[in-house]
């Protein structure tokens, strides 16, 4: 009896290694199989003793076949093994790692989400005699091994709701993090809270917990796993992978494949190499900051070591974030820095408290800061000669200190007496009304020549009123006219059945009506130029780092000349724009994404643009603008390079508006995935532009990935301001006026121009 179960345990590692093979017709698996069914066929005939020797000697054979294998993976084989149901999930760390747990939120089926798990759990540690229980709060997707209810570890937008509360639950009780990243990927539906928004939310929050936060990564999909993966430190395992998107999703996109078309086997596979998806390339790349060595073929629930050793590996992490934030920590430290030995022993000895004081909680976030910025900056071109480099610290540096003296320094007192002058002026002012009352009677009936006065400020409240400098209208007077303003022919509205909208004449459409239908309002495309002429101040829009540009960090065949291209045609180095501008003489730093740059998608150089532009307004203490003239989303081409600007710029908004700045968001024409799902959606201030169409995944994207179809308007920008992903919704016509309006209304005491 005990034979036939360790056959069928042999039957199952086979039949496990044939998955992960895929479709590859492999000799060892072939060699597996006819040892294995030799086997049985002798076994009949054998003694009981016999049976046994052999039997030994093939499980032998088994891990020796194993180990060749684990040593010839590709990375699509890897992609394969985290899919796996034998592959651990939560619940077996959960069991394994932890000495006691209790999950929160609902449990299976009944949980708010079942594809996010989240547990309060206690580490035990044994130190000089005495017992220390670490509490520490777990969070992270669950598969399940292949449950249907869990959604394959892709969680709904709710789940990562709940994922943020307990978050601040941790922060509350000081109790460190611990994160597990098991998903291909969030559910892609904008139903409230909203994919792409909750992911914002998830990593604002997480740039500003004051609490460690230990990340560990199986299979990271893209924002999915971003929304629990903004870490101070960050482990992956062995043989997971960690992506801006899945080999078979960049395989379409690459093969150019319509909706219902499959990619061929061997095109996925190229992309699974070319994405450098696995453990050692994130580690090589600086995204992961240690990686944790699995059984071959990858870890499954039996493997009771391997949860040893992730056990110790989390702990040292956890210790070797709080330390680093600490003082008196010399020795643990460098004990914890040495030679890996017997790592169980050491990190079993070494003690240290996971709480932390409010000066720690403060060093802490800024380390976390440091290290997101630090990132990617070998994957975008910076071809300034390091003279200019030189130059531009020193200017920021002249703005730091000018800053601090103006604002924090002179400006604090300033207040303080400016205060006073009010509180005094108020008394006096009820004073004096109440002396100069039957004066102002007196003066009433003798008439002062003031009623002509009063008639000139009736009509400057009713009648329209003309922008400085110019006639009345929209334009800001600076002679662009649009391109498509040049067709002498005439353009059919696309909402022309449905509202009877007539023929619109192109030079009257793109001229003077800025591309909007007159008889429907619907907002065709117009140039980014268009806005840089029309929404500023003539002759105040002034560029800065333009000589930043895209790369190919990656060497992806094609992006090179795709890049040259695009910059040859647009005359831009990358699909970012910053720049320095006037808005009635309101001074903003603004950050434009282009959609005529390769679709408007982010990459190392669009980030590291839009972080220093955050960085410039904050120096400054200018508001600070992004202009989505259009975004794909993160450029795939570049891997986790690109996917890695997702926490890096929320991490640099987060920064700018803690210190009181102030940050409007405007979308206009497709806004979709990795920008708004992080630090384009965090902003409290996101507006619209009328037939603007805001998401996490586009609609061909949802129906391959859910089965859904949506509807056509379900990106559109109204149902983005009922779902309360928006604030308002402007006319193009209006850009101006309204985001001069919002300058001086939002934001409150600490708008940083006043």
């Amino acid at each position: 009896m005990d034979i036939e179960k360790r056959i069928h345990g042999l039957k199952t590692r086979l039949d496990y290694v044939r998955d992960i093979s895929g479709h590859k017709d492999n000799e060892n698996v072939r060699l597996l199989a006819a040892k294995l069914a030799e086997f049985e066929e002798r076994a009949k005939a054998l003694p009981v003793h016999e049976v046994a020797k052999q039997f030994t000697a093939l499980e032998d054979f088994f891990t020796f076949v194993e180990k060749k294998l684990d040593r010839e993976l590709t990375p699509m084989d890897k992609v394969r093994i985290v899919r796996h149901p034998q592959r651990i999930c939560l619940r077996d760390i959960l069991e394994n790692v932890y000495d006691n747990y209790t999950e929160l939120g609902g449990q299976d089926e009944y949980s708010i989400d079942p594809s996010m798990l989240i547990a309060r759990a206690y580490i035990t540690r044994r130190v000089g005699g005495k017992v220390y229980n670490q509490p520490v709060m777990v969070i992270g997707q669950e598969k399940g091994h292949g449950q249907e209810f869990r959604n394959g570890g892709s969680v709904k937008p709710w789940g990562n709701a709940k994922a943020q509360h307990y978050m601040k639950v941790a922060q509350t009780e000081n109790i460190p993090i611990h994160t597990y990243i098991f998903t291909p990927g969030s559910y892609p539906i904008e139903e409230p809270p909203g994919a792409a928004q909750q992911i914002a939310r998830n990593l604002y929050e997480m740039a500003g917990l004051s609490v460690p936060i230990v990340a560990c990564i199986s299979e990271g999909g893209s924002g999915g796993a971003e929304a629990i993966g903004l870490a101070d430190a960050r482990l992956m395992l062995s043989h997971g992978y960690y992506s801006v998107i899945s080999p078979e999703g960049a395989a379409a996109i690459e093969g150019r494949l319509r909706q219902g078309q499959r990619a061929p086997a061997e095109l996925i596979e190229a992309c699974a190499k070319a994405l450098k998806i696995t453990a050692d390339d994130n580690r090589a790349m600086g995204y992961v900051d240690r990686v944790v060595p699995e059984p071959p073929l990858g870890a499954r629930p039996e493997h009771y070591d391997f949860f040893k050793l992730l056990r110790q590996e989390m702990i040292r992490a956890t210790d070797s974030v709080v330390l680093s934030v600490r003082g008196w920590n010399f020795f643990r430290m460098m004990a914890l820095r040495s030679g890996r030995g017997d790592e169980e022993k050491r990190t079993e000895d070494i003690y240290v408290r996971w709480s932390l004081s409010a000066q720690a909680r403060e060093r802490l976030i800024w380390r976390r800061y440091m290290k997101f910025r630090r990132m990617s900056r070998h994957a975008y071109l910076d071809p300034r000669h390091y003279l200019d480099k030189v130059s531009g610290w020193g200017r920021e540096a002249w703005w730091s200190v000018s800053s601090f003296f103006k604002y924090d320094f002179f400006k604090k007192h300033q207040k303080k007496f400016a205060h006073a002058v009010e509180e005094i002026g108020a008394e006096v002012q009820v004073l004096k009304d109440k002396v100069g009352a039957p004066l102002g009677k007196v003066r009433g009936l003798l008439g002062n020549g003031r009623s002509l006065d009063l008639e000139k400020a009736g009509k400057s409240l009713t009648e329209l009123s003309c922008w400085e400098g110019g006639a009345c209208g929209f334009l800001n007077g600076s002679g662009y006219l649009s391109p498509q303003a040049r067709d002498d022919r005439t353009v059919t509205c696309p909402r022309a059945d449905e509202h009877g909208c007539l023929d619109l004449w192109a030079p009257e459409l793109f001229g003077d009506s800025a591309g909007v239908c007159a008889f429907c309002g619907h907002h065709f495309p117009m140039e980014s130029q268009w806005y840089l002429h029309n929404v500023f101040d003539r002759e105040s829009v002034f560029e800065f780092n333009k000589r930043i540009e895209s790369g190919n960090p990656l060497s992806h065949e094609g992006l090179a000349k795709a890049l040259e291209k695009a910059k040859r045609e647009t005359g831009q180095k990358c699909s970012c724009l910053t720049f320095e501008a006037k808005v009635k003489d309101v001074r903003v730093v603004v950050a434009m994404l282009t959609a005529n740059f390769r679709g408007g998608s982010v990459g190392a150089a669009e980030g590291e643009k839009f972080i220093r532009a955050a960085d410039r307004a904050r120096k400054k203490h200018y508001p600070f603008l992004a202009y989505v003239h259009g975004t794909a989303g993160i450029r795939i081409q570049e891997g986790v390079n690109g996917v890695i600007q997702m926490p890096r710029c929320t991490l640099a908004v987060r920064r700018y508006m803690e210190e009181g700045g102030l940050y409007v968001v405007l979308y206009d024409h497709n806004s979709y995935a990795g920008p708004v799902a992080s630090f384009l959606g965090c902003s409290p201030y996101q507006f619209a532009v009328r037939s603007a169409n805001i998401g996490f995944a586009g609609p061909g994207v949802i129906k391959e990935t859910t089965g859904i179809d949506i509807p056509p308007d379900y990106h559109d920008a109204h149902q983005a301001l009922s779902r309360g992903h928006i604030v308002a919704i402007w006319d193009r016509r209006e850009i101006r006026e309204n985001l001069y309006q919002a300058l001086l209304t939002m934001g409150g005491r600490n708008l940083y121009y006043r």
